[in-house]
């Protein structure tokens, strides 16, 4: 049976390595979060991360627009940003409403300033092994990884199941970084299921509800399962939903030698590692020296 591995206890770990690295820094790093129109998850999403940023002694700067905003509101609200001295991290809360250009509205920003690491110069700096601002969901799966099978993953056989520029490829790469051995996998993957068995780290990043069967895993593999999937739950009763992942996990847990679970694994990272970046962008623009152990 796996071990599981617990997600909100890691990132608390993490939370906890920035609230000391920002309690050795002269000065206190600023994260400013976009929030544009009235969707609740993300409104949810964002008051988390304030209240996070907040926990760990920086400060936190909330922008609202409406949900009418036009891209050039956003744009001007954005270029604004990354005029403030004082802003270390803007976080633009994705999705954005309908009609407004995601990847235009990202591009706009600063990419010193890109704590999410979505931008062209982000995701250059990832592929040239430059330093630099890393998507967060991401490096939470590799932090996951190492807090299973320790700091050293060199020489383990990765598949990434996906290619996405926000999970499967810069999990890739980054892992790659690690010494590993990478594969990306993709819906036109021949033998899927064989491919699968082959990893010593399984990483199903794809949006599909439980794809990932028991049979799929080689036995005492470690699965760092990013999906989050709502799916129906007549169980609990009428209406009733439940989040699952893109690994079946009553089938994969038995096989596993470790697993995380959805909720409760990948997800909580991504906050952590936000933060993480918010230290890191600001150590990098104002010359501070970056705290040991971050």
């Amino acid at each position: 049976m796996a071990e599981r591995i617990d997600g909100k206890q890691v990132a608390a770990d993490v939370r906890a390595k920035v609230a000391k690295a920002v309690s050795s820094l002269p000065g206190q790093p600023t994260l400013a979060v976009v929030l544009v129109g009235e969707d609740p998850a993300s409104q949810v999403y964002v008051r988390n991360k304030v209240k996070q940023t907040e926990e760990t002694g920086m400060r936190s700067l909330h922008h609202h627009l409406p949900a009418d905003a036009s891209q050039d509101e956003v744009e001007a609200l954005i270029s604004s940003l990354n005029d403030d001295a004082e802003v270390d991290g803007i976080l633009l809360q994705l999705p954005l409403p309908k009609g407004l250009d995601e990847q235009r509205a990202i591009e706009c920003i600063a990419p010193a300033k890109d704590v999410d690491g979505l931008t062209e110069a982000s995701a250059g700096r990832l592929v040239l092994g430059k330093p630099g601002l890393r998507p967060c969901t991401p490096t939470g799966c590799v932090i996951l990884a190492k807090s299973a099978l320790g700091d050293d993953l060199s020489g383990r056989n990765v598949v990434v199941i996906g290619r996405s520029i926000l999970v499967g490829k810069p999990a890739a790469l980054l892992f790659l970084a690690e010494n590993c051995t990478v594969t990306i996998a993709h819906s036109r993957t021949r033998d899927l299921e064989a491919l699968c068995r082959t990893a010593d780290i399984l990483v199903p990043a794809v949006g599909r509800p439980q794809m990932v069967k028991g049979d799929w895993v080689k036995p005492g593999a470690v699965v760092i399962d990013v999906g989050i999937n709502r799916i129906d739950a007549p169980e609990r009763g009428e209406g009733k939903t439940r989040l699952v992942g893109d690994a079946d996990f009553t089938e994969c847990e038995p096989v596993a030698g470790h697993i995380t679970p959805v909720p409760g694994g990948v997800g909580p990272m991504t906050i952590a590692c936000l933060l993480r970046n918010t230290v890191i962008a600001a150590c990098y623009r104002r010359g501070w020296d970056l705290p040991q152990g971050l």
